[in-house]
């Protein structure tokens, strides 16, 4: 059985310099963000080395640069000979990422997807009318009723459950903040708001996703090469039309990422692989599942060590 799973990380990863060290030793990361930059355009291997970290944190700009970041790793992935994963999940725009790397949507594709899917999701929301905020100590069922509690004629839910005791909400500000003080009641040990700008995950995005309808609708999809879980309901899916709904639905449905990660774990997986640059996902699955090694791809040593270890 093929022990070895890749997961690819979603906004937040994001930092000036990221990948400088892979793309000192070898030219396909450059080359990567130049087919980007194609689609783009405009330079985007010169935005996330010598922009601004506010550039970068744009969301139509920090969808497209993740993603070319998580497949530009992948190339050097298969370049240097590493084996193909069993099965991958990504969390929140990471599953595009995955879809790429799975053969699923061509990358010129889905960098422009992607752009589209972050410009949506800003404009469905005006800025500073939702939040998120990561609540961590108590149990997920505890959040879910505080959010209930919270929402009144607002909205607010539980939109990431990223690992055992750590659970995102998202929503209107006021509502975000009531159930925040729900939660710090209830016994949470830390309620963090994030620093996005926009209720990512939940109901308020449902027209982004239909505004992006129409283009995932035009855009190709192949069968997966690899089995992808997906964040909807963290089961794989094999048809190409199928895979498109899923897409659009992931914008206003919660990331299922505990059961992403334990999916993979009782398909074989002993072995996760972090596609992308930063570590969110190594610490969010050693929390997961204990039993999981979790290595990175960030850097030339890392990348070294994952293609050593495997």
């Amino acid at each position: 059985m093929n022990k070895l799973a890749f997961v690819f990380p979603g906004q937040g990863s994001q930092k000036i310099g990221m990948l400088a060290d892979l793309a000192a030793a070898n030219p396909l990361v450059e080359e990567t963000f130049k087919e980007a930059s194609e689609v783009l355009g405009y330079d985007a291997w010169k935005l996330i080395q010598e922009g601004e970290q506010e550039d970068i944190n744009l969301t139509e700009r920090t969808q497209p640069i993740l993603l070319t970041a998580s497949v530009a790793i992948w190339r050097l992935w298969q370049q240097q000979g590493g084996p193909q994963p069993a099965a991958m999940a990504g969390h929140s725009l990471g599953e595009w990422s995955a879809l790429v790397c799975a053969g699923v949507v061509s990358f010129s594709d889905a960098v422009e997807i992607v752009r589209a899917r972050g410009a949506f999701m800003q404009q469905a929301v005006p800025v500073g009318v939702g939040a998120m905020a990561a609540i961590m100590g108590i149990d997920d069922e505890i959040v879910v009723d505080a959010c209930t509690e919270a929402a009144g004629d607002q909205i607010v839910a539980a939109v990431n459950f990223n690992a055992p005791g750590q659970v995102v909400i998202a929503g209107d500000a006021a509502a975000v903040a009531r159930a925040i003080n729900i939660c710090k009641k209830a016994g949470a040990k830390r309620a963090v708001e994030l620093p996005v700008s926009a209720p990512f995950h939940t109901s308020l995005m449902r027209p982004a996703a239909d505004n992006l309808a129409e283009l995932v609708q035009q855009t190709t999809f192949s069968a997966p090469q690899i089995p992808v879980l997906h964040n909807v309901h963290a089961q794989p899916e094999s048809d190409p039309e199928a895979i498109k709904t899923l897409m659009l639905e992931q914008i206003y449905h919660p990331v299922l990422w505990v059961d992403c990660v334990n999916g993979l774990s009782s398909r074989g997986a002993e072995i996760l692989i972090e596609c992308g640059p930063g570590r969110v996902l190594n610490g969010l699955s050693k929390r997961i599942d204990r039993g999981l090694t979790s290595l990175a791809t960030d850097d030339v040593a890392s990348l070294e060590n994952a293609l050593t270890s495997v």
